[in-house]
């Protein structure tokens, strides 16, 4: 089973393109960071991960800065290459809550 399910930061943003059958494709770099229990013990993960959204997903609201969760799957960047790339299935935007003070 190949199956990713992260929480995160959008930090950068490629402008939208279209492969050669029209269909949109937006690449990203989404940032997490969490604290996670490995072996009994809690332990702080930060990383950075290459994702791309491809067809209605590419067109939703992602902007730098946006959190997101989203699920999908992983798969090489390319044949010859072996970098991963989080390929994103759903998506949840998080909406800010903005508070008068």
């Amino acid at each position: 089973m190949n199956s990713l399910l992260l929480s995160g930061v959008v930090i950068s943003l490629e402008p939208i393109r279209y492969t050669p059958a029209g269909i949109p494709l937006l690449s990203f770099v989404l940032q997490h960071a969490s604290e996670q229990t490995e072996a009994g013990l809690k332990r702080k993960v930060e990383c950075e991960v290459n994702a791309v959204a491809i067809g209605e997903i590419a067109k939703q609201n992602i902007q730098p800065g946006s959190n997101i969760k989203a699920k999908g799957f992983l798969a090489k960047r390319s044949a010859k290459s072996t970098q991963l790339v989080f390929h994103i299935e759903q998506l949840h935007i998080e909406k800010l809550e903005i508070q008068n003070i």
